[in-house]
């Protein structure tokens, strides 16, 4: 690059900054980027907590909409032909675990929940989708009832695999925390004991732990006859030893918790 020097009208060049030395770089970059030691540790780190606490064999999407107030009718109608569609459709690597409205939290919500055959299941049954023309249609069927949508894509945890298709009736707890950053390991070791506390008196529906979408975030699926027996199941659980230091631990690992009382829909595999 050339500079016009204005008080006599000559040319000089402009001088070139000098690259600093290797060093200099390296200790730029680890500040304004974080060093390529720390990213690789940190991916591998990720990578491995992912391994440890997580099944591995599935991904399940959780699909939630925010519907219009005065249109869930018509939205139900329309979201059954198109969950029922994809979970009947064999050449997609996809099934329907459920879908709930809820009753007790942010009303008007409903929460469909895909199980795919890992992520490659999920691609390849995503590609498939946007491709059909029945399916596509079906989908935009569900759009002018919607307020917004979300989409997360969680895996299991290893040691609470999620329920198979059953009727036992009852309603169901959706119950979502908000972890620390970094924390996912210490919860995992927390519920793993803790868990048999509460199946003492019900059986957990399933666990999971996001991988996209919001991160640090786990699920707790429960069912219950009532809310009544959700009462007294929870008051239950303080008598069995362990559980009362696994709802310290959870307390101490958590930024934010949320229950919702859901009620299945009467497509759903799980109601």
């Amino acid at each position: 690059m050339l500079a016009l020097k204005a008080a006599t009208n000559t040319i000089r060049p402009l001088v070139t900054a000098t690259k600093p030395p290797g060093n200099a770089r390296g200790l730029i970059q680890s500040v304004l980027y974080g060093s390529e030691k720390a990213k690789e540790e940190g991916e591998v780190e990720t990578l491995q907590h992912s391994k440890i606490v997580g099944r591995g064999k599935y991904i399940h999407a959780f699909e939630t909409h925010r519907v219009k107030p005065d249109v869930v009718e018509q939205y139900q109608e329309a979201a059954e032909k198109y969950y029922t569609g994809l979970a009947n459709d064999a050449s997609l690597s996809v099934k329907l675990t459920g879908g709930w409205e809820t009753v007790v939290g942010a009303l008007d919500t409903y929460v469909h929940v895909l199980e795919y055959e890992n992520y490659k299941g999920y691609d390849h049954s995503a590609a498939l989708i946007r491709q059909s023309k029945e399916h596509t249609s079906n989908f935009q069927a569900l759009l002018p009832f919607l307020q917004n949508r979300n989409l997360q894509l969680c895996q299991e945890f290893a040691f609470w695999a999620s329920s198979p298709p059953h009727q036992k009736g009852g309603i169901f707890e959706l119950r979502t925390y908000q972890l620390q950053a970094g924390t996912l390991l210490e919860w995992e070791s927390a519920w793993r004991k803790g868990i048999e506390a509460r199946r003492k008196f019900a059986a957990p529906v399933g666990a999971w732990f996001s991988q996209v979408g919001r991160l640090h975030q786990v699920h707790h699926m429960w069912q219950f006859e009532s809310l009544e027996t959700r009462k007294a199941t929870r008051e239950k659980s303080w008598t069995v030893e362990g559980w009362a230091n696994t709802v310290d631990r959870t307390a101490k690992l958590t930024q934010q918790m949320d229950s919702s009382i859901l009620k299945p829909l009467p497509y759903s595999p799980l109601r």
